[in-house]
């Protein structure tokens, strides 16, 4: 988890620049999608959508606006699917409670 300027703790990895790939952690599997297949990220702060060549990342959650802008950077490494646990903790920043993943149409 990284920390943005408003100092709240955002629920993804992001890096200083570029990364080569988004790594999609979920409870019982992992998906590596290349970012030179990244086609767009769209939404709101509670759901958005990255569409890849390949697959389409949904997030749900809260407070989403400033995963949109660590998306356009691509500075987004990982993106983890939260326990059972972890979708009820209380925060004021932003949080996710869902992510899937689909084969793109």
């Amino acid at each position: 988890m990284r920390t943005d300027s408003a100092g709240d703790t955002k629920p993804w990895t992001t890096e200083d620049g570029r990364t080569v790939s988004l790594q999609v952690a979920l409870l019982k599997h992992v998906y590596i999608l290349p970012w030179g297949q990244f086609l767009y990220a769209e939404g709101t702060g509670d759901e958005v959508k990255v569409a890849f060549a390949t697959h389409d990342v949904v997030v749900k959650g809260g407070g989403l606006v400033s995963l949109l802008n660590d998306l356009a950077g691509q500075r987004v490494s990982l993106l983890r699917e939260p326990t059972r646990g972890d979708k009820f903790v209380a925060g004021g920043g932003p949080r996710i409670v869902e992510v899937s993943v689909q084969k793109a149409d």
